[in-house]
């Protein structure tokens, strides 16, 4: 792959009228959809609605330009505003920018340095587990804005909704909130039954805005929106950015990941429709990597794929880039031009959006199929999903992922075997005195000592043991010393060993870790069972020709 194919070109846009018509129908759906949750998503973070805005406009567009997928749809998530949440409680919502660009700076590295297809080593029960509890700590966030109260700065999602909903019973006064929630999920869950093109999430907050006018409702509103974009690089110290390394490394990698698993779902969506052109990993990690370097010089936040707007779009008809930039557009027109507006939504509203959002991340029907595919597969899915709940996400990923090595290599240790086979040919005197051992599946380091066990075991009169390893598939430096060892341990009883079938990808391990120096002799290394038999039989009948003549 060139330079060149990490950057856009002439073949990102097709002009021809149908074409821009189905892209820009699709964009203003997109936009439709996507505003309330921008404004959400910025508000649930802790760097306030308008780094939500300016991220869904800026990152938006330039991830649309720049980006692998023609129709990925990119800006703030549900799974970023958890990432972003304690590190606004901890270092303060003007950190969000900086974190912006340097993870920004991160992951357009990655992308430079083609790690665009290593998400396709993520086990599909950790990518569920990990939405799953994403989704459990978004609905557990809203809690407080629901029933009407604030929660701590950084404190676990789960003890915060705990605490909300004890403080809202015993104190009282959620009326108003949580009647908000409640309609605007009604309202949510009801409209799209009746007609699926309907933006149930614009209208349902339009709803709520205008019903808490007019009853003059005491709830808390988005309150003012700068009226302007203008870039401004943050200001910073060395240690600032020494003390924001790990939310950085943290922001890069949910980034880089959420993007590419967008992107991928979004290939399957538009498999059997029209041809929407390729995507491109490392270019996605490219686009989205200067997308968030942008959003952070206007004072927006890390940007990724959004899976859900990205399914919104491709199902709308989307077909090249233009559909994303139109989508962006779309949110900077209504925005500005209803400023005011706008600012008068109140937060309870977008509280019941994302928690309706949460509840439709992870499908039923995918829980079930994960759990039922397999207790290992339940298992790796239930513990990504709670060590996102209880801890941070990064630490669900890499403990999902070593959960799932486990029960592979488990697996792969178990399916390896050393089975007695029987001798080719005709029966002969003296077959009796030998034993073949054919290997199979995987000899390393989680199964060598069991396999080894079982041959260097042999009993009995054995005089002769064949290894056959043709249908070794998968040997290491482990097993390849435990098997130099099992040789080592046979000969030093006089039982002569030949190896039949070595793979020519193993022989150089096995000739490193000196397990084939471990033979009587050279010529003890064969290519043909038929072969082996006849060198064994031949040394039996020698054998035992000498035993005889002994006195």
């Amino acid at each position: 792959m060139k330079t060149r194919d990490l950057l856009p070109g002439p073949g990102d846009f097709d002009l021809r009228p149908p074409v821009v018509r189905a892209d820009l129908l699709a964009g203003i759906t997109v936009g439709v959809v996507a505003l309330p949750l921008a404004l959400a998503f910025g508000v649930s973070s802790g760097a306030g609605p308008a780094a939500g805005l300016v991220t869904a406009v800026v990152a938006g567009i330039v991830a649309a330009v720049f980006g692998g997928s023609p129709v990925q749809v990119s800006g703030p998530t549900g799974a970023m505003a958890v990432v972003l949440a304690p590190i606004v409680a901890a270092h303060g919502p003007s950190s969000v920018a900086l974190v912006a660009i340097l993870g920004g700076l991160v992951v357009l590295v990655a992308g430079a340095a083609r790690l665009g297809r290593l998400v396709g080593y993520l086990p599909w029960p950790v990518v569920e587990g990990f939405t799953l509890g994403i989704a459990c700590i978004i609905f557990l966030q809203q809690v407080p804005a629901a029933v009407g109260t604030t929660a701590p700065p950084g404190q676990n999602p789960f003890l915060a909704a705990a605490g909300a909903v004890a403080h809202a019973v015993t104190g009282g006064g959620a009326g108003w909130t949580a009647a908000t929630v409640v309609a605007v999920a009604v309202i949510m869950l009801v409209l799209p039954k009746l007609h699926r093109g309907i933006p149930a999430s614009l209208l349902a907050v339009a709803a709520a805005t205008v019903a808490a006018e007019l009853a003059h409702a005491p709830l808390p509103r988005i309150g003012t929106l700068p009226g302007s974009l203008h870039p401004a690089l943050p200001s910073f110290t060395l240690g600032a950015v020494g003390d924001l390394t790990g939310a950085v490394v943290a922001v890069a990698a949910l980034a880089a990941i959420e993007s590419l698993l967008s992107a991928r779902v979004a290939v399957t969506m538009t498999r059997g429709g029209p041809p929407v052109g390729p995507t491109r990993p490392d270019r996605e990690l490219v686009g989205q990597g200067i997308a968030s370097i942008a959003s952070g010089l206007f004072g927006g936040m890390p940007a990724t794929g959004a899976i859900a707007r990205t399914a919104v779009n491709v199902r709308s008809g989307a077909r090249t880039r233009l559909a994303a930039i139109t989508h962006a557009l779309v949110i900077l027109a209504v925005v500005y031009a209803a400023t005011g507006l706008v600012s008068r939504i109140p937060l309870a509203a977008l509280a019941g959006v994302l928690m309706v959002t949460s509840l439709r991340m992870v499908p039923l029907g995918t829980i079930r199929e994960v759990v039922h595919a397999s207790r290992s597969s339940a298992a790796t899915f239930a513990v990504t999903a709670l060590v996102t709940v209880a801890a941070d996400l990064i630490l669900a990923v890499e403990i999902g992922l070593l959960v799932a090595a486990f029960f592979a290599l488990r697996h792969l240790a178990g399916a390896a075997h050393a089975r007695r086979d029987p001798l080719p040919g005709p029966a002969t005197a003296g077959d009796e005195h030998i034993a073949v051992f054919g290997f199979e599946g995987a000899m390393f380091w989680g199964a060598s000592e069991r396999l080894v066990t079982e041959i260097a075991d042999t009993t009995g009169d054995v005089l002769v043991v064949i290894l056959r390893l043709s249908r070794l598939h998968l040997l290491d430096a482990s097993g390849a010393k435990a098997l130099g060892e099992a040789i080592e341990e046979l000969e030093s009883r006089g039982i002569t060993v030949l190896v039949k079938g070595i793979r020519p990808h193993h022989r150089h391990l096995l000739t490193a870790t000196g397990a084939l120096g471990k033979l009587r002799h050279e010529t003890h290394l064969f290519t043909d069972l038929a072969d082996a038999a006849a060198h064994a039989r031949s040394h039996v009948r020698r054998t035992r020709a000498g035993d005889h003549a002994s006195p």
